[in-house]
């Protein structure tokens, strides 16, 4: 069957249709990634967007259940070169064009898939549709030019509801705007009690919930959709140790008076260099982003530049100059490395325990006995 690949500028691709029938718009992006395209479909991260892999052949390992970050596949659009529809991998259980189907997800292949990267790098990200439909040309171009993109993506990707992953060490609040379930992995291998909340939980939610620590999780789109979470990282910041990876890092460049802006075409993929400027040493990573932290507006604020990235010399990271947090644009828990990154999981922890012990809690027997002193002095009122 035929698919075909509309653009805003009205630039048309043709090829063959995998996956689901039907039309789909959303935001055209290009991930350099040469493996990992399961992890790319199931990445919360692109929600309302139509992914283009700039390797050739996709499909070729199938999918495996272990490879999911997330419950389901959150994207709009797949774009491939060339689609294999008989995976070989022993851990395969079925094919990416049944997981596409089973979604509800079109995809596109044989298609020149280096002139469409070349075209978003020359011009920026761009609205797209793709359709199986035979619609005239001039109805898609209509359709699409009234399509807007989406603003409700980390609405449409967290959790609903506070769930919880029992540990027997550190408690971590961990805050969900469309989290990856590889960060769940690396604090659980490292024994934390995670409790996870929704993207709106406030921050007296939070403190009822007593955590060691805050984990602000990746997510999609534009960090000043969500000012509801800045506020909430703003009355939390030095009560508790934060961490934000991706997303969360925006949000807290924001909550710290730094500001955002949206990238031409986004860093997306499994190889971008960054640069650790304590130590000089430059770490391969994994992204998918299209905002980022403006380097001018750090200046006047709390925050300190510890990253930055080596092909555009954009902000990586950042840590707060007097409070404990700090926080990545890239993905420590995706290991492209395969390890180099997870570090970070450990530093965070460190911080943790160093904050409890230059700031020791009374024993909880003793909090509960002042508390009800205060409501008997109340009730004596």
């Amino acid at each position: 069957m035929q698919a075909r690949l509309l653009l805003e500028d009205g630039t048309l691709f043709t090829g063959l249709s995998f996956g689901a029938e039907g039309q789909s718009a959303g935001e055209v992006v290009f991930n350099t990634g040469i493996t990992g395209y399961q992890e790319v479909l199931s990445d919360p991260s692109y929600c309302g967007q139509i992914v283009t892999m700039t390797y050739p052949l996709i499909g070729n390992y199938g999918i495996a259940r272990d490879d999911f970050e997330a419950v389901r596949p959150y994207i709009h659009g797949f774009v491939v070169r060339r689609h294999e529809s008989v995976p070989s991998n022993w851990r395969a259980e079925y094919t990416l064009g049944s997981l596409l189907k089973e979604y509800g997800i079109p995809g596109i292949s044989d298609i020149d898939t280096r002139m469409l990267t070349r075209k978003l790098r020359h011009y920026g990200t761009m609205k797209g549709m793709l359709t199986t439909g035979n619609e005239r040309i001039e109805e898609l171009a209509e359709r699409l030019n009234m399509t807007t993109l989406m603003r409700d993506q980390v609405a449409r990707t967290s959790t609903t509801s506070i769930f919880s992953s029992p540990g027997d060490r550190e408690r971590i609040v961990l805050v969900d705007f469309g989290a990856k379930s590889g960060i769940l992995r690396e604090l659980t291998k490292r024994g934390c009690d995670v409790v996870v909340v929704p993207h709106d939980t406030t921050a007296e939610q939070i403190r009822r919930l007593n955590p060691d620590g805050i984990q602000l999780s990746n997510g999609p789109g534009d960090p000043k959709d969500v000012p509801y979470a800045v506020k909430m990282i703003q009355e939390l910041l030095g009560e508790y140790p934060i961490f934000g990876i991706c997303l969360g890092h925006q949000l807290f460049a924001l909550a710290c008076g730094a500001d955002t802006a949206k990238l031409k075409f986004g860093h997306r993929g499994g190889n971008h260099p960054v640069k650790e400027l304590s130590t000089g040493r430059c770490y391969i990573t994994s992204q998918n982003h299209g905002y980022t932290v403006l380097e001018d507006s750090v200046n006047g604020t709390k925050l300190e530049v510890t990253h930055i990235n080596n092909n555009d010399k954009t902000i990586e990271g950042l840590k707060h100059s007097v409070h404990p947090a700090f926080s990545v644009q890239y993905h420590p828990e995706a290991a492209p490395g395969p390890f180099d990154s997870s570090y970070l999981f450990d530093q965070f922890l460190d911080m943790i325990r160093e904050h409890k012990r230059n700031n020791p809690q009374k024993p909880r027997q003793a909090q509960l006995a002042a508390s009800l002193r205060g409501e008997l002095q109340y009730a004596q009122k």
